[in-house]
């Protein structure tokens, strides 16, 4: 396929980096393609960032058929602009894809329209410590139909948003608070797929955390409401006494790249890196036994964020001292020093732009 490029006519003006936000801010230009079966994937393009016109009864608003994605493009000290493992984003989405029935797209080629577009948005990607360029690659249903089956019709558009750190309050311990009235999804269903129903099935239990001053919830399993599955927009992991430890992927849990880059180079530094099962009650009585060492979680959003506090029921337990642990600091120092170009990249993880 050959990529059409059509230029803006007019150019936003950029917002101040030290006051970006996350996610408030768009670029001037989006990559397009649509999909039908005569055609399959078919004119892709690069046009100005603009609204999109649908048909009411747009299959997408109905049924909620719709995969997305989330990675960053980072600015080194020499101006440079690279990407963090987005061959793993666009291998992931597709998979997504297959699991809610939506035709999958020619990876390598999405790769190489995305590159010409951050290319072309070049100067939104800021160089302000801690920012960078989110991308949002999103395939939507597009068959104005209302009746339950797959659509036949679909757009693939991604868009671009200058971002400052997730968290506002900067690299520090979050309180998280254990989900015991809601599930978020459950094996065999779609809790593995990055979809819009799993984090519209999130939303309750998360304004309920925060209502309860907590910063996110701390997500069970949607059987048995004992294991440990992930946080709200996170993966999560726990040092116990001096082992590393994260869920094991069950078919209910997303996949995140930035969990097995923690796994890697946890083992890459010959620490003993575990996934399998968790319960919260063994969280709470290694906290109990003094052998509750680290809790934190993984993202593309915040890469690492330390956990402070855990909420369960009526109990509410601390980690460690109060600070951020050694080996979370360690981890998040090391992945944000590969995505900006100021360590060596041990694994092949970075593609240039």
């Amino acid at each position: 396929m050959e990529l059409a490029i059509h230029l803006a006519d007019d150019l936003k003006t950029k917002t101040d980096e030290s006051n970006l936000g996350f996610g408030i801010h768009f670029t001037d230009h989006m990559f397009n393609m649509d999909f039908t079966p005569e055609k399959g994937w078919y004119n892709p393009r690069i046009e100005p960032y603009a609204f999109m016109e649908m048909d009411p009864a747009c299959m997408v608003l109905h049924y909620g058929q719709a995969v997305f994605e989330g990675l960053k493009a980072y600015r080194t000290d020499s101006g440079n602009i690279q990407l963090f493992r987005p061959k793993d984003n666009l291998k992931r989405m597709n998979r997504s894809c297959q699991i809610v029935c939506i035709p999958e797209f020619d990876e390598e080629f999405a790769l190489e329209a995305l590159k010409e577009l951050i290319n072309l948005e070049k100067d939104w990607v800021p160089d302000t410590p801690q920012t960078s360029l989110y991308i949002r690659p999103t395939i939507i249903a597009t068959d104005p139909f209302l009746g339950l089956r797959a659509s036949n019709t679909y757009r693939f558009f991604i868009i671009l948003s200058p971002v400052g750190a997730y968290y506002a309050e900067g690299f520090n311990p979050v309180k998280i608070m254990v989900s015991h009235d809601h599930v978020r999804a459950v094996r065999g269903g779609i809790g593995e797929a990055k979809t819009p129903g799993n984090y519209a099935a999130s939303l309750l239990a998360g304004q309920n955390a925060k209502e309860n001053g907590y910063s996110q919830v701390l997500w069970l399993d949607g059987i048995e409401r004992k294991y440990i599955e992930e946080v709200g927009a996170m993966n999560i992991f726990f040092v116990l006494d001096d082992e590393l430890v994260t869920p094991e992927l069950s078919g209910s849990i997303l996949p995140g790249v930035t969990r097995d880059s923690v796994l890697q180079l946890a083992k890459m530094w010959g620490l003993k890196a575990t996934e399998r099962k968790i319960s919260i009650d063994e969280v709470m009585q290694t906290e109990k036994s003094g052998k509750l060492q680290e809790v934190f979680g993984s993202g593309t959003a915040a890469v690492i964020s330390p956990v402070g506090k855990i909420k369960w029921v009526d109990k509410e337990i601390a980690i460690g001292d109060g600070q951020v642990g050694p080996l979370t600091k360690r981890l998040f120092k090391k992945i944000t020093d590969i995505q900006y170009g100021q360590a060596e990249d041990p694994c092949g993880w970075i593609e240039f732009v």
